[in-house]
């Protein structure tokens, strides 16, 4: 039961962490009031963050850190520099001046405390993998859902929703350093190698199922950035322009958070049983489906559209935790920490391309066609995935 103990631990980790990640996306149509913040500041308060992520891990994959120092104090200290980050926000900011640099920090913060997660749970599951790592990466999207759910419950205060999520990553921070520990698949210190990076994507089996990966995000952040827009203005045509916050913030919350986490575990335990590319493929057909059907179920009865986003919110993030499952599985042993770390880093970075084209298109051509766009990503994602199923079929 040891381990079990560990997942739930991380699990829990991650949900608490998480959270600082839409803390500021959630309270942006308060921000919008307060501020006068236009929709390119709104995309700016998530690009920062992606941002940050990105510069973070590429500097910890660099320097090899979640392969060289302890990964469990690595996450409890970053933890506590992006609630700090995070907490400063309401302390100092009082418009996209402060709040762009705070948020790229939060960002940076947090890029050592969810890859160096997935090496941790690593190291205590040699078999049903896919369903550990799957649990994890279902907490992540339950935490980065749960602002959603602490806006739409509640009154508080933009400033109150920020802090409360710094609380929770101080939580998140102790119960890390106090009980976690490190698997008995956990490999030793490895010595500094700065050019893993160059010989991972060398290696065919370890390239494809990070293109997977691109693919895959290309379309995971956006959709997670820009649901509650879409969702507003699809509920407003139907109600002849009327869309309730709380009704908006409640379907986010059930499409990121709750779908999402019940996406990660099914297709762990899946991918466990039937393979790690055959689960990928039909997750990411289903989402990128869902891409072009958002433009169908547009503006229809607000019950139409709520199951399609929590199709969506199953699908899209389902496959994310098997591609760092199986990159896992075929890197060098020694260096696992550093590949999925750079793994998620360019995947984060494609992020902020998509990110951005979306409140753009949806300017161009509304908000009924602006998700289509986000079908390219898993089309290519599909194409990686069948190679790296025939590569790892090879005797």
């Amino acid at each position: 039961m040891t381990r079990n103990r560990q997942l739930g631990l991380v699990a829990l980790f991650e949900v608490l962490v998480m959270s600082l990640w839409f803390s500021a996306s959630a309270v942006v149509p308060q921000l919008r009031e307060g501020w006068g913040l236009s929709g390119g500041g709104a995309a700016w308060l998530t690009t920062s963050v992606q941002l940050g992520f990105v510069t973070g891990a590429l500097c910890s994959a660099m320097l090899n850190l979640p392969d060289r120092i302890s990964v469990r104090r690595l996450m409890a200290l970053s933890a506590l520099a992006g609630a700090a980050a995070n907490a400063a926000l309401p302390l100092w900011a009082d418009s996209l001046g402060w709040a762009i640099p705070l948020r790229f920090a939060t960002g940076v913060a947090l890029a050592g405390a969810y890859p160096p997660g997935i090496k941790l749970i690593a190291s205590w599951f040699r078999q049903g993998r896919g369903l550990a790592v799957g649990v994890m990466v279902g907490a992540l999207a339950l935490g980065s859902g749960s602002p959603h759910l602490v806006n739409a419950a509640s009154t508080l205060s933009w400033q109150r929703v920020l802090w409360i999520s710094s609380a929770l990553a101080v939580i998140g921070a102790a119960l890390i350093w106090v009980a976690a520990r490190d698997g008995p698949d956990m490999a030793p210190a490895a010595p500094f190698q700065p050019h893993y990076v160059v010989r991972m994507f060398r290696d065919r089996r370890q390239r494809l199922v990070s293109f997977g990966y691109f693919g895959h995000m290309w379309e995971l952040y956006a959709m997670y950035t820009w649901v509650p827009a879409y969702a507003a203005a699809s509920f407003a045509a139907w109600n002849a322009g009327q869309s309730g916050r709380g009704e908006v913030e409640l379907t986010a919350f059930a499409a990121i958070g709750v779908a999402g986490a019940a996406g990660c575990v099914a297709a762990g335990a899946v991918a466990d049983r039937v393979g790690r590319a055959p689960t990928t493929i039909v997750a990411m057909t289903v989402s990128g489906c869902c891409c072009l059907l958002s433009a169908a179920v547009y503006s229809l009865n607000p019950v139409i559209v709520l199951a399609l986003l929590l199709v969506w919110g199953v699908a899209i993030v389902a496959d994310s935790a098997q591609f760092s499952t199986a990159l896992t599985e075929v890197a060098d042993r020694a260096y696992v920490g550093t590949a999925v770390t750079i793994q998620t880093a360019i995947g984060f970075l494609i992020t902020v391309a998509s990110i951005r084209l979306i409140p753009t298109l949806a300017d161009q051509v509304g908000w009924r066609w602006a998700f289509t766009a986000l079908a390219v990503g898993p089309a290519l994602g599909i194409a990686a995935m069948v190679g790296f199923g025939r590569e790892i079929s090879r005797p």
